[in-house]
């Protein structure tokens, strides 16, 4: 007894000692990690067809968009903010590649040779329908640096997204719409399981993205939401569409299934912040919310924009843009410079510290303009499109003529100067945009130094991607055939 009654002091010793090493090293660890917190969250929201005014922080007096309207106030908007192509598979070509077309040689949505044959002049440039599997993707970026990866909804530039980066994918093909009736359950649309009968797809996509954000908070993860709302068939929810059957059209904005889709959309928007937020994540989120391209006309009017989906003047590429990053960005602001959707892949690789980066991309950073509220750097955006694409609607789409929304050229914005070239006659077309947003006033003859100028630049732009230009006349082209179909068509 008295031998374990002198040890017993050593012993009580070295048990302090050890569980005060331990304790020291658990608050060392909780120190360091509240020093080093997890990377942020993404969630990308990509819509399809919106737009630049089917908003109501955008201007829209008669779509009613309460979750986005806050969002707008919580984040950053970007007035001049543009898609890198003015339909739906080359504007998500060159988002998820971070790359300009003729990198990657997704123009259209196949074929590009749209369109009568007796009235194209040129044999266009064929298409690639799917990005090719060597792109480092902005998917595969995520998921290289730790994130876990999901898509649900439209995906459209391959068959099969989970071979480009995304762990999970739900209702993402190569389908470009849901087809027929598809807006509601049962479903036609590959990796998508029919739901309850008559249950609404975009509540579905949101359903499950935010399933996806409850199994994945306790990690990283980068969460890509590309609706197929607002895309035809124009379908909405009854109650919805009865709402707007009964207010008044504002602005040429009247259609009131087309809003019963926008207005889905919206609380759809608004059911997934609000599951981020009481999920605790939040502060930590990065939100972006755009669509894919310019709005059809003829549903929705986006005056003063010029045209819409398909064509390459304001209204054909100009998209809503907002960007939130609660104690990051700070929220309220507008910014009148010019943004691609291109931008996203540099910016979040920055943001995020990628290791596994991808150095070939064609965007600007916006994390300094983001983040430290440093101006943007002056830069032209461009456009090009060696193929063909047919009228929606000769009277209404306000098109270069009444056959095409596009016919082969390129464009080229550089400041507040806006220049189309157009293959097939040599044409080109000079708009001055802080004066002609509209872009009813081509001005090449009277700024012969300025056209002269940005032309030298579309053509050496054209040389450093590779982007081809057809000249092969179409054998088929019939002039006489083409003014006849011209003069009918507008009848």
């Amino acid at each position: 007894m008295k031998k374990l009654t002198k040890q017993k002091p050593i012993l009580l010793h070295f048990l302090i000692l050890g569980l005060t090493l331990i304790l020291g090293a658990c608050s060392k660890k909780g120190e360091a990690t509240m020093l080093a917190p997890s990377k942020p969250n993404v969630i990308l929201i990509n819509v399809d067809d919106l737009g630049w005014k089917d908003l109501g922080f955008m201007g829209s007096d008669y779509y009613e968009t309460p979750n986005l309207d806050k969002l707008s106030q919580e984040g950053i908007v970007f007035t001049n903010a543009y898609a890198g192509a003015s339909n739906c598979a080359p504007s998500r070509a060159n988002m998820i590649s971070g790359q300009y077309g003729p990198r990657h040689g997704v123009y259209t949505v196949s074929p590009s040779d749209r369109g009568n044959s007796k009235t194209r002049q040129l044999i266009p440039t064929k298409n690639n329908d799917t990005l090719a599997d060597s792109l480092f993707t902005l998917g595969e970026m995520f998921h290289e640096n730790g994130y876990t990866t999901g898509t649900f909804g439209k995906w459209h530039v391959s068959d099969d997204p989970t071979l480009m980066g995304f762990d999970v994918n739900v209702g993402g093909n190569h389908r470009g719409n849901p087809g027929k009736d598809g807006y509601f359950s049962p479903y036609n649309v590959e990796h998508l399981e029919d739901g309850p009968e008559g249950e609404y797809l975009t509540d579905r996509l949101t359903d499950e993205a935010i399933r996806f954000v409850e199994t994945n908070q306790e990690k990283p993860f980068f969460l890509y939401l590309p609706f197929y709302t607002v895309h035809s068939p124009l379908m909405g929810k009854p109650a919805f569409v009865e709402k707007y059957q009964s207010k008044e059209g504002s602005g040429g904005q009247d259609n009131a299934v087309y809003a019963a889709m926008v207005a889905s959309m919206d609380e759809n928007v608004g059911r997934l912040l609000k599951a981020v937020a009481d999920l605790g994540l939040e502060e930590n989120t990065i939100i972006l919310f755009t669509s894919d391209n310019g709005g059809i006309r003829k549903t929705s009017n986006q005056y003063p924009l010029r045209a819409g989906k398909g064509s390459y003047y304001e209204g054909g590429i100009r998209i809503p843009m907002v960007i939130k990053y609660p104690n990051k960005i700070k929220a309220g602001q507008k910014v009148d410079q010019p943004v691609m959707q291109m931008d996203f892949f540099p910016t979040l690789q920055s943001i995020i510290g990628a290791e596994k980066n991808n150095p070939n991309l064609d965007g600007q950073d916006l994390s300094p303009l983001l983040l430290d509220g440093e101006s943007l750097v002056d830069r032209d955006l461009f456009w090009h499109f060696p193929i063909y694409l047919e009228a929606y609607s000769p009277k209404d789409d306000q098109a270069r003529d009444p056959l095409f929304r596009t016919r082969p050229g390129s464009v080229i914005r550089s400041g507040k100067w806006k220049l189309h070239e157009y293959f097939e006659d040599g044409g080109l077309e000079l708009y001055n945009l802080e004066e002609d947003l509209t872009e009813q006033h081509n001005v090449a003859e009277e700024f012969p130094e300025v056209t002269a100028a940005l032309f030298t630049k579309l053509q050496e732009w054209r040389k450093v991607t590779g982007a081809p230009v057809p000249t092969e006349r179409n054998p088929a082209y019939d002039a006489s055939f083409e003014k006849n179909k011209q003069a009918q068509v507008m009848q």
